[in-house]
């Protein structure tokens, strides 16, 4: 497994790692991507990680707004049949790794607090993010945001 940023050539498979997942509709990707890919001074950072030369997972972070170098895991999907394999792990600390050379402090990932996410929020703890926040029928009533928090500099 290697991880490195996102090129254009990786899109039809993360089109299909979204499919797969349902993280957010596929036909979103091209127009979320586009800056990182356009621009080489685009603060977001898109990662993919790849399993015999395919793409099987991407994670994507941008810097908080008004905050000293804090940052949002906004998306962080991979295939079905890669997860438990270490893939979001390896893009984890890749994305932490990129955020430490950048001498940034802060990580934070947020997700719903219904049932079916209890593998995403387990996967941020075991990637060594504390939870920190539960903001009550924020996503829909009885839907609540998880809000989980990580040093940069953690071990």
């Amino acid at each position: 497994m290697s991880v490195r940023p996102t090129q254009a050539a990786d899109l039809p498979d993360l089109c299909a790692v979204l499919d797969q997942t349902a993280l957010f509709p596929a036909e979103m990707l091209a127009d979320m991507i586009a800056p990182f890919l356009s621009d080489p001074d685009s603060l977001d950072l898109w990662l993919t990680a790849f399993v015999d030369e395919t793409p099987v997972g991407f994670c994507y972070a941008v810097p908080a707004q008004f905050a000293d170098g804090s940052w949002n895991m906004l998306a962080i999907a991979v295939a079905p049949d890669q997860q438990g394999t270490g893939c979001g792990g390896a893009l984890t600390t890749a994305l932490l790794g990129d955020l430490q050379g950048k001498g940034q402090r802060v990580l934070i990932a947020e997700t719903s607090g219904a049932a079916a996410f209890e593998g995403p929020r387990a996967f941020y703890l075991a990637q060594g993010f504390e939870q920190q926040g539960c903001i009550r029928d924020f996503w829909a009533p009885g839907d609540d945001k998880v809000i989980f928090w990580r040093g940069v500099q953690h071990g």
